[in-house]
């Protein structure tokens, strides 16, 4: 049975790890660096009350006509189990295009890719931060930043590609030079995003669930996330996200997060005066929002190596959102099909 790593557990993983299980019996690993699954999907819990949520990164999922067939039967199994619910909540400035859907998850947007985590039955291993790969005896030798290290049949690196560029061994000297001329060409946007979680009881007196701001330097959208997600506040209380311009996030990219944190509260003094104080802030810094540009002739994926098989997979290869993601992890099936 091929031992197979997957590396990241956003959305791209956590659908190749559910991919995984519904073909062939393999042993699937998952490592994520970070605490928790999500990646740029992620959703951050109040301190004091984790049923009090808030979508840090991806505010909703947008279903395009294109894809509505190409990808209905993955939308159908969210929708039906609950994870997904149609977007009815009013979100101010939101350009909708003819024919497209717009998709909530009640239960915050992580939870899209704990849904496909769940489904592949791994038990992911967080704090697992990957340095170097080796090729040793027909198989991959992977270290990790705490130490120790596995062998591995097939790897999938779904993290950002210049934390792929960043790795350290073999690897380095297996890309192609034509393959690191295309991944060095990928570019993103940054941005903060500010969560700022609420007593229950607290009243946020908005006409909007959500709303683009425009022409401010600082801040392009603000959210009352429960009422985005159409979820009653009454017993955890509300929350609120908070996104700064692309602008913004690359001007304070290397600045603490606690002064950026000062910077946003100050500046929704004017968007929203009446804002209540928060019981709790949590701030996130994206190094990595959005792909601004992807990697040119290379759709859905690359191999690195073929035997044994390294390919990476992620928004980078197609585009940042749901469907783009989806795209990709279908694209690292077909590429590992031979191999498994």
């Amino acid at each position: 049975m091929a031992r197979v790593l997957v590396v990241g557990a956003g959305l791209t993983g956590g659908l190749c790890a559910a991919l995984l299980r519904r073909g062939r019996p393999v042993s699937v690993a998952v490592w994520e660096q970070a605490r928790d699954a999500g990646g740029r999907m992620a959703t951050a819990q109040s301190p004091r009350d984790p049923q009090c949520r808030a979508d840090l990164g991806a505010q909703y999922v947008t279903r395009t006509p294109h894809y509505a067939g190409q990808h209905q039967s993955f939308y159908d199994e969210l929708l039906t189990q609950g994870v997904l619910k149609p977007l009815t909540s009013l979100i101010e400035g939101m350009v909708v295009k003819e024919g497209d859907c717009n998709f909530v998850a009640p239960q915050g947007i992580s939870s899209i890719v704990k849904h496909y985590l769940k489904e592949s039955g791994v038990e992911v291993s967080y704090g697992h931060r990957v340095t170097e790969i080796y090729l040793k005896d027909d198989k991959w030798e992977v270290h990790k930043e705490a130490g120790g290290s596995e062998l591995f049949d097939i790897i999938i690196l779904t993290m950002p590609v210049p934390q792929i560029l960043q790795l350290q061994g073999d690897i380095k000297n297996l890309i192609s030079e034509s393959q690191k001329q295309q991944l060095t060409s990928v570019r993103y946007s940054c941005r903060f995003a500010l969560g700022l979680f609420y007593e229950a009881g607290t009243q946020i007196d908005v006409p909007w669930a959500a709303r683009y701001i425009l022409n401010n330097p600082y801040i392009c959208f603000v959210s009352i996330d429960n009422q985005k997600r159409d979820i009653d506040a009454a017993d955890s209380g509300p929350s609120v996200v908070v996104h700064t311009t692309t602008s913004f996030g690359m001007e304070n990219l290397e600045k603490s997060i606690e002064d950026v944190q000062d910077v946003i509260l100050q500046q929704m003094s004017s968007v929203l005066p009446d804002l209540p104080t928060p019981a709790s802030t949590t701030c996130r810094r994206w190094t990595y929002s959005q792909v601004t540009q992807t990697i040119p002739h290379c759709p859905g994926q690359m191999t690195l190596h073929h035997n044994p098989l390294l390919v990476c997979g992620g928004d980078s290869f197609t585009r940042s959102n749901f469907d783009g993601c989806l795209e990709s992890a279908l694209c690292v099936m077909e590429a590992l099909k031979p191999h498994l």
